[in-house]
């Protein structure tokens, strides 16, 4: 008869807290249920669906800040991490301007704000004023505005990016790989090496210029079989070729990591007891691995947010990405790009350019503070 053994933990432990366990009273993984399904019914019943989701995506930040201060108050593993992060002011900062960031793009639909598309020809190219804090461009739209909603489209893609590629893809298979070797770690590290080998930005760009007019065709297929429309005009077509494109090529690094340390892991002795008293591989791999590699999949969950970022500015900036009228920063980084435009209104490359530099430096201060905090012995 197979018995289930205890894991152990070496790394960070990133479980929920049972109900009746929590180490706030009041806080439990209920609580959070209950509040998301709260703010969503609010702004459903306020102000409609879509706002709704929006509300209950912002409160999922809020459920990351109230568990933070939970785990203050305890001296687990997470508790520990999670003290020496509030020590260290400028990735305490940086994780306040991130957080900022998404949540101008999460709430973007219902903030009191011009739409991205709202025009006024009288306003046209008007500097930073109290009305306009960033400015106008060429057609009178609100630049604070399309920033904002450039911020939704960054949230779209590095969030559904990761999800499915950096996440569901790198830890999976890295896990395998690394727990079964032969010829199973053979053919995953081979394919990695396939994909590592390509140059990533020009097969995004080429993915994304051939497979456009297909997947938009594709869309319209869809709209005509459910008979839900608006579906390509919602730029979710874009939204689903760049984020595609960027993940599949964004597991192989995160893979890689983990190979290598499930490698060192199989082998010890928690493993080892828990493999002899019959533990299946399903539980060995999520009960007894995974969690050693956790603190590893939060350092790399940085980079991956801001590389992700990074390919869809790009992209869009090559205009092969989130196409028109939908904002991204790479088309208000290319709007606003040229010397004439440049020296005649440096508002319009000045504030995105600024709000994307400040992006991806918040995330490289958070990722040097995350490798400090979660692995001291490297110190």
């Amino acid at each position: 008869m197979a018995v289930e053994t205890e894991p152990a933990h070496l790394g960070l432990d990133l479980g929920l807290a049972p109900a009746g366990h929590s180490t706030l009273s009041y806080w439990s993984w209920k609580a959070a249920v209950i509040l998301e399904a709260a703010l969503f019914a609010t702004g459903g019943v306020l102000m409609g669906v879509g706002p709704g989701i929006a509300f209950a995506v912002a409160g999922l930040f809020l459920c990351a800040v109230i568990s933070f201060f939970a785990a203050l108050r305890t001296n687990s593993p997470a508790g520990v991490a999670c003290r020496r992060l509030a020590r260290k002011k400028i990735a305490v900062t940086a994780i306040v301007f991130i957080f900022a960031f998404y949540l101008s793009g999460v709430l973007a639909p219902v903030l009191p704000i011009p739409g991205y598309t709202s025009q006024n020809l009288d306003q046209a190219l008007k500097g930073p004023s109290w009305s306009h804090p960033f400015g106008t461009d060429r057609l009178g739209r609100d630049q604070l505005s399309r920033c904002m909603w450039a911020s939704q489209t960054t949230v779209i893609v590095t969030v559904a990016s990761l999800a499915t590629g950096g996440l569901v893809l790198g830890i999976g298979l890295g896990l395998l790989s690394g727990y079964a070797g032969g010829w199973v770690d053979t053919a995953i590290m081979r394919v990695g090496d396939l994909f590592a080998g390509l140059p990533t930005l020009l097969m995004i760009i080429l993915i994304n210029a051939t497979l456009r007019d297909r997947i938009h065709s594709a869309g319209r297929s869809v709209e005509d079989f459910t008979g839900i429309g608006g579906i390509v005009k919602s730029g979710a077509p874009d939204y689903f070729l760049v984020f595609g494109a960027v993940a599949l090529f964004a597991w192989v690094g995160l893979a890689r990591i983990i190979r290598s340390k499930v490698l060192s892991l199989r082998e010890t002795e928690f493993v080892i007891a828990a493999r002899s008293l019959g533990a299946s591989t399903r539980r060995i791999l999520t009960r007894h691995l995974l969690p050693n590699v956790s603190n590893i999949v939060l350092v790399n969950l940085s980079l991956a947010l801001a590389g992700s970022a990074g390919s869809e500015i790009a992209l869009t900036f090559f205009g092969v990405g989130i196409q028109p009228p939908h904002p991204s920063y790479g088309a208000l980084i290319f709007d606003g790009s040229g010397i004439r435009q440049l020296n005649a209104f440096p508002w319009l490359l000045g504030f995105p350019v600024g709000i994307v530099s400040a992006f991806f430096f918040a995330f490289n201060l958070l990722g040097d503070a995350l490798t400090d905090i979660l692995t001291p012995r490297a110190n």
